[in-house]
């Protein structure tokens, strides 16, 4: 809160002071103008030259408008017109001093010159020369004067006056009458500079001689040339009346209200006469009364009550004199003065007039100058005192510059994400009672800066995208704010390599529409091959400089069904394929072998399920569906063919499903010491192919016999030393150490160690030898519940024991 007017010195003294920093703060060069003074005489023309403001001011007029040079009246009255061109001072309008000022003497208008970037107030005053264009003008063109013919010489009859708008020498000067023999006219002045003509007798009168005078008044003025206007008085010689009515009171005074009602009755004047009869009534009327004056009062002519009939105003008129006259019949007369006093009330309300506004605002500036606006209220006294304020919740402050005017200015950094228009309420209130108040809102928009940086809405992004898709398929979106406006949240989306672990080829994967932040895939991708990758989005606005966020988006390769599974055991592009050796001794749920199979994908993609879909002997043999694991369904007959062949489906769980299927060959045989010989139809057919086929059938035979017996020899003596001397009577015990790698032929199918042995029969060879291979351990993965194992490793051999 800041009063609008100063009471004290001290008080103008810390304005003046306050007033000389802010133009200090704002860089102002023109902080020592001095006020000027300008006359111009009225009913000049409109457009007539006042000064040459820039000359007067010792600048140029490229700064002048540069500082949008402002001329800002009391009320914004359209009376000046400043050329930003020359830095002329024109009329608006043609002035006229009387409706300007009144009777006002001398008549100033003071007006303010308004320069901007910087800040600077000049305070000028105009004066308005009186052109004497107004005759003096009798309020009574005819008078009327009763006189006794009684009255002596020096007898002095007030008369009406005239009135003249102009002032100074241009004003009534004086009155003169018309020549006669009898009167003589002097004119005489008010307390309140008004001059009125007083007529006085020179020579007695006698009625009888001339009962009736007809004389001319004229009031001049003292123009050059003068001007006049005139009255006719009419001059009636009475009879004796030796009593003239008489006031109680010579001089009344009262004070009343500004806002008194109407037709009331504010004063009562009356007066007396000593007459009997007609020479003793009284009649009240106003005596030389202005214009103002009858439109304001009434006087009633029997009773004395003055009434009031207009509405007060104190700022137009606080002052009212006027004259009373009672006469009774006889044309006797007794004057009195009433003096009416008007005492101001505070009706009017302040007013504020806005000069200018800043608007919009950029939100990163310092202390910004938002708006000048003066400040006025007629009303007088405590009334006429007033204080400006804005709301406390917002970050502007009011500062007073020269009298009566302020400035608004930004008191603390503006945000405009946070409020981006603000409506400024400025309260002008008077200290009146009761306190009248003037609101004035303005508008003042926030211009946005690039101070905020693009957010992503999530600050990673999972996506999914299934294998072998086609390319350029829209797999996701990512998406970012930006709190700026206009430019500065314009965004545009690049892709960035993840900082520790640079994919190679990113370009070659995925690109991102720049617009949209839309991600695609730019070539089929391969779960196989790669199962996910990261990467990071940056966005980008358009400000100046540019602001950017990131986020990190991971991209998960869905797995297809789209690898069948693929059979490592046993393997189907053998030069020979391999035989399973069966014994005819084997019990149901004998383990023959077992089918091991991969499949590339994942999930049930992966899932492998087998099933046995041809076999030579149905029912004989079965498969387990998740195992693999090939066993006899029943023990083998005599009836059964010594060649088996069994065709096992493996297939997975995808969808659709997709399958491999493996064929395996079974020999019946009723012990290990019985070769495996072709039928006597292939050794026919092998003898007529090759000669040589017999013999070498005969000695593969033959040292097959023999390195089946020593085998036999060897597991017996490493049975009985097993199992003990007592076991086994007979055997003898083997001494020292003995090879732990044997091979368990009691029937039960099962070998105890953890080496796996192949012997296959070779398919061209017509002697049926045995082929001994390296003994292995495949690389896979452990199998499931019914495989027979000792250490978690799988032993098999060629005999199909395990």
């Amino acid at each position: 809160m800041v009063d609008c007017t100063m009471e004290t010195r001290k008080e103008h003294f810390l304005k003046q002071r306050q007033v000389l920093l802010l133009f200090v703060l704002l860089g102002g060069s023109l902080a020592d103008f001095a006020s000027r003074s300008y006359s111009v005489a009225e009913e000049n023309e409109r457009g007539f030259l006042i000064a040459n403001l820039a000359k007067d001011l010792g600048v140029g007029v490229e700064e002048l408008a540069t500082r949008n040079t402002q001329v800002v009246s009391k009320g914004n009255k359209l009376l000046f017109h400043f050329s930003h061109q020359t830095g002329d001072l024109f009329l608006s309008n043609k002035l006229d001093r009387e409706e300007l000022c009144g009777p006002t003497e001398p008549c100033i208008l003071h007006f303010q010159i308004l320069l901007h970037n910087p800040l600077q107030f000049i305070t000028n005053e105009l004066r308005v020369i009186d052109v004497n264009d107004h005759s003096p003008v009798f309020f009574e063109n005819e008078m009327q004067v009763k006189i006794l013919e009684s009255s002596s010489p020096g007898t002095v009859i007030s008369l009406g006056n005239a009135e003249d708008l102009d002032v100074g020498r241009n004003s009534l000067q004086n009155y003169t009458i018309s020549p006669n023999a009898h009167f003589h006219v002097l004119t005489r002045s008010r307390r309140d500079g008004r001059k009125y003509p007083e007529l006085v007798l020179d020579k007695a009168l006698d009625r009888e001689e001339q009962p009736e005078l007809s004389l001319t008044l004229t009031a001049l003025d003292g123009g050059s040339p003068p001007r006049s206007g005139t009255a006719q008085i009419q001059i009636l010689v009475l009879d004796i009346n030796d009593n003239a009515p008489e006031f109680k009171q010579s001089l009344y005074e009262v004070q009343i209200l500004e806002d008194r009602t109407i037709n009331s009755v504010i004063l009562t004047v009356s007066a007396s006469d000593l007459d009997t009869g007609t020479f003793g009534a009284v009649s009240y009327s106003f005596f030389h009364a202005s214009e103002e004056v009858l439109k304001t009062f009434l006087l009633n002519p029997i009773t004395g009550d003055i009434l009031l009939i207009k509405y007060l105003n104190f700022e137009a008129i606080n002052t009212y004199e006027v004259d009373i006259e009672a006469k009774d019949g006889g044309g006797l007369s007794g004057k009195s003065t009433v003096i009416v006093q008007v005492l101001d009330v505070n009706d009017n309300a302040p007013e504020l007039t806005l000069s200018s506004v800043n608007s919009p605002i950029p939100e990163n500036s310092g202390e910004t100058v938002v708006a000048v606006f003066s400040v006025s209220d007629p009303d007088s006294g405590e009334n006429g005192k007033m204080k400006c304020s804005v709301p406390n919740n917002l970050p502007f402050l009011l500062k007073p510059s020269v009298e009566n005017f302020y400035t608004l200015v930004t008191n603390t950094a503006l945000d405009r994400e946070t409020t981006a228009e603000y409506n400024i309420t400025i309260t002008v209130t008077d200290l009146g009672t009761p306190r009248l108040k003037t609101q004035h809102t303005i508008t003042v928009l926030v211009s946005d800066v690039n101070d905020n940086a693009p957010t992503f809405t999530q600050s990673s992004y999972t996506l999914s995208v299934p294998e072998n898709n086609s390319p350029a398929l829209h797999i996701g979106s990512v998406s970012a704010t930006d709190s700026d406006s206009g430019t500065n949240a314009q965004l545009t989306y690049s892709l960035l390599p993840p900082p520790h672990d640079p994919l190679p080829g990113l370009a070659s994967l995925v690109s991102i529409n720049a617009d949209t932040g839309q991600l695609f895939a730019l070539r089929a991708l391969d779960y196989e091959a790669l199962r996910a990758f990261e990467f990071r989005v940056r966005a980008t606005d358009r400000g100046a400089p540019p602001l950017s966020g990131q986020a990190r988006v991971r991209v998960r390769v869905l797995d297809a069904n789209d690898n069948a599974p693929f059979v490592l055991h046993p393997l189907q592009n053998a030069s020979a394929p391999c035989t399973e050796l069966l014994p005819r001794a084997a019990q149901p749920g004998y383990l023959l072998t077992k089918v091991v199979a991969v499949d590339a994908d994942a999930g049930q993609n992966a899932w492998l399920s087998f099933q046995l879909l041809q076999a030579s002997e149905p029912g004989l043999f079965s498969v387990w569906a998740h195992s693999g694991e090939v066993r006899t369904a029943r023990p083998p007959g005599e009836r059964d063919a010594p060649r088996q062949r069994l065709l096992v489906l493996v297939r997975d769980n995808g969808q659709p499903p997709l399958s491999a299927s493996v064929t395996l060959h079974v020999l019946l045989v009723d012990g290990f010491s019985q070769p495996h010989l072709p039928g006597p139809e292939a050794a026919a057919e092998r003898a007529q192919a090759d000669p040589l086929t017999g013999p070498l059938v005969v000695a593969l035979a033959s040292v097959s016999s023999l390195f089946l017996c020593w085998l036999l020899l060897f597991v017996a003596l490493r049975l009985c030393g097993r199992s003990g001397r007592a076991a086994l009577p007979g055997c003898p015990a083997p001494e020292g150490p003995f090879p732990g790698q044997l091979l368990d032929v009691s029937g039960a199918g099962t070998l105890a160690h953890s080496y796996q042995y192949e012997v296959c029969l070779t398919g061209d060879s017509g002697t049926g030898e045995f082929k001994f291979l390296e003994p292995f351990s495949p690389n896979l993965p452990p199998q499931s519940a019914g495989a027979e194992t000792e250490g978690n490793v799988a032993v098999r051999n060629s005999f199909g024991f395990q």
